[in-house]
């Protein structure tokens, strides 16, 4: 039996957030990216990031280093607008470096994601709103018609994204659905290193969820039909803390 997630590539915008979002896909994949690098006025943050980057035991792992803009959070998430580049920015000065990092970003993912067949991203509203997430699928996206492959992003969402959730989800968005184990070994493995170098982002609390829904993005001219994310179960991050039991995170998307 062939292996279903050959000829695949994982992106995503920091270290963490591959096995955070898409753990199920980490250990099968034949490339994983990280788009950003030093953390906007971080030194000691950087720092550490730069340093977990080599100790991490993940398969054809590229760096690409692009520094982060400091916009992640400068989007006006209750009243949320698209951009080509990604999100709407607020702050004048983070909206140029976000719309430059995108024009980098675009032209380093062409080369690292040529003969692809399937690349999983981000979703479209940045799982809990990062505007940085929300940019990676965005340049993933861009490069689609280009590359040829069908992109996979997970239902991971927060209070704070569920408005751009809901506006995306309202348009026909995704042609397959399917559901992953979440691999909680190697996520709890992973966790660890970032902690031992002081470069886990996320809640020390979290708990992953025993399956992760994964929707695929064909390319445009594709005949396959395509849905809406309205009335899918969504896994809710705010509730995925270990003291909850994990079918409490989901939530119907209205």
């Amino acid at each position: 039996m062939s292996n279903p997630l050959k000829s695949t590539a994982v992106v995503v915008a920091h270290p963490d957030d591959e096995i955070l979002w898409l753990s199920g896909v980490v250990s099968s994949t034949d490339r994983i990216v990280f788009c950003f690098g030093d953390q906007f006025e971080r030194p000691k943050s950087s720092a550490a990031r730069r340093q977990v980057v080599q100790a991490l035991p993940l398969p054809g792992l590229v760096d690409l280093k692009l520094p982060e803009s400091g916009a992640g959070f400068s989007a006006d998430l209750a009243n949320p607008k698209l951009t080509p580049c990604g999100i709407d920015i607020t702050d004048a000065a983070g909206r140029l470096r976000y719309e430059a990092n995108y024009t980098a970003l675009v032209g380093a993912l062409r080369e690292r994601l040529a003969g692809y067949r399937d690349v999983y991203t981000h979703n479209p509203w940045g799982e809990y709103g990062h505007a940085e997430h929300i940019q990676v699928y965005r340049a993933v996206a861009a490069l689609q018609a280009e590359l040829g492959y069908t992109i996979w992003f997970s239902n991971y969402v927060s209070p704070v994204s569920l408005p751009l959730a809901r506006q995306i989800g309202n348009q026909p968005c995704w042609t397959q659905r399917r559901e992953m184990a979440s691999d909680r070994a190697l996520a709890y493995r992973l966790k660890r290193i970032y902690q031992r170098h002081g470069a886990w982002t996320w809640s020390r609390f979290h708990r992953w969820p025993a399956t992760e829904t994964l929707y695929a993005q064909p390319l445009a001219d594709s005949a396959e039909t395509r849905h809406l994310l309205a009335q899918e179960w969504l896994l809710d991050t705010a509730k995925l803390r270990w003291w909850r039991p994990w079918r409490a995170a989901l939530r119907r998307l209205d």
